[in-house]
């Protein structure tokens, strides 16, 4: 049984400020949990219903584990409808997360706020076969529960950077290419082997102070009457085109 100050324990890292002191996050469901075992994550604890899946059990026998209730695990979830397995999984060092040695475009974030958007960005980024990301500062924090539960297991195979901006690329040299309303179409934009593609605010676009280092400004061509793209969407037509040009 959950004791009180477990339950409070593990409710505080719902929260960034917990996350970061802890140096923990939370993962949810039996097929997101087992990817963060087979990664380079140390999961540290899990807490399982009783039917949770013998595959996940067989998985994680080296990994403290503990059964609990459903009734338990709602009060330690996340979700409004738990799932069958939470594990607590260490936050990666800085270290850990340098970036590795570039083989295509990479994707730059600037300033993305909305968690799902976040989420999503980093699944379509695992399935276009991209490996890493690069965050602006104040891009919305990786760990964050709703990001983990919408990359659907990709944040475990994804190598996340959060870094200044303006710094990182003041020294890049390859070139930049940058989602903006008055660039060249992405269908007709021939993509070179290495390179690093800006995708900007989801209601502000990329800040000006990043602009000035795009060497190649690309835009997804308007078709129809809608005002905007979602961001999202926008990253996926963008690996998309990379991909379909290599």
């Amino acid at each position: 049984m959950l004791s009180k100050s477990r339950i409070s324990f593990i409710k505080s890292l719902h929260q960034k400020k917990f996350r970061n002191e802890h140096g923990l996050f939370i993962v949810e469901g039996i097929k997101s949990v087992t990817e963060f075992i087979r990664s380079d994550y140390e999961v540290q604890f899990i807490f399982h219903t009783p039917h949770t899946s013998p595959n996940l059990l067989n998985l994680s026998r080296n990994i403290k584990a503990e059964e609990v209730s459903l009734s338990e695990l709602e009060k330690i979830s996340t979700l409004t409808s738990p799932k069958d397995a939470l594990a607590l999984v260490k936050i990666p060092d800085d270290g850990e997360r340098q970036l590795s040695e570039q083989d295509s475009v990479s994707l730059i974030l600037d300033g993305i706020q909305d968690p799902g958007n976040m989420g999503t960005i980093i699944r379509t980024a695992e399935w276009f076969g991209f490996k890493q990301l690069i965050c602006s500062l104040d891009t919305v924090e990786v760990y964050n529960p709703k990001v983990v539960q919408a990359t659907m297991g990709s944040l475990s195979r994804i190598k996340i950077l959060y870094t200044d901006l303006e710094s990182f690329l003041s020294k890049n040299q390859a070139p930049v290419y940058g989602t903006l309303l008055n660039g060249r179409s992405i269908y007709k934009t021939d993509f070179l082997a290495k390179g690093l593609l800006i995708l900007g605010n989801e209601g502000n676009g990329i800040r000006p102070e990043i602009q000035k280092y795009i060497t190649h400004p690309v835009t997804i061509p308007r078709f129809g009457e809608a005002e905007s793209l979602n961001v999202a969407i926008a990253a996926a037509i963008c690996c998309s085109e990379i991909r379909r040009r290599e």
